[in-house]
Order: structure tokens, then C-alpha cells, then sequence
């Protein structure tokens, strides 16, 4: 699952909600297909993260969803 079609699929599946693209330079980049409250964004939710490569994009994901499942019994 090496090309980059197959890896934007795969994150995207794993992170409902996130759209996936990679820049000319390599980068690799997601952003929420949706818009952020300013709670949110103060409780530290990104509208879109980067990484140098898929690994460290899910990684940067997943620290997005533990901080969602930390902050959801706060809404």
C-alpha cells in the first residue's frame, strides 16, 4: 500500500472527516471537511495538520482524536 491513493484512502477511512492531500514538495497534509468552533479551536483542534510524511499524519490525527475524546464530555 506504498502509492499515494491507496494511503489517502486508507487515512481517510481511519479519520472520518478529514480530508487528505499531498503538496508538490512531498508534504503531507489534512484538513477537517468542516468548520471548528471557537471552543474548539481555543481547546487546541486544528483545522488542518502537516506532517513529512503518512505515518506522521496519522500520528498528528490521532492526537487529534484523543484530544476530541478528552473534550467531548466538556460540550
Amino acid at each position: 500500500m506504498g502509492d499515494f491513493e491507496d494511503l489517502k484512502t486508507a487515512i481517510e477511512s481511519e479519520h472520518p472527516g478529514w480530508l487528505v492531500w499531498r503538496s508538490d514538495a512531498g508534504r503531507w497534509y489534512a484538513t477537517r471537511g468542516g468548520d471548528l468552533t471557537d471552543a474548539q479551536l481555543q481547546a487546541g483542534y486544528a483545522m488542518t495538520v502537516a506532517a513529512d510524511d503518512a505515518a506522521g499524519l496519522r500520528e498528528l490525527l490521532l492526537e487529534q482524536t484523543r484530544r476530541e475524546d478528552c473534550t467531548d464530555g466538556e460540550r
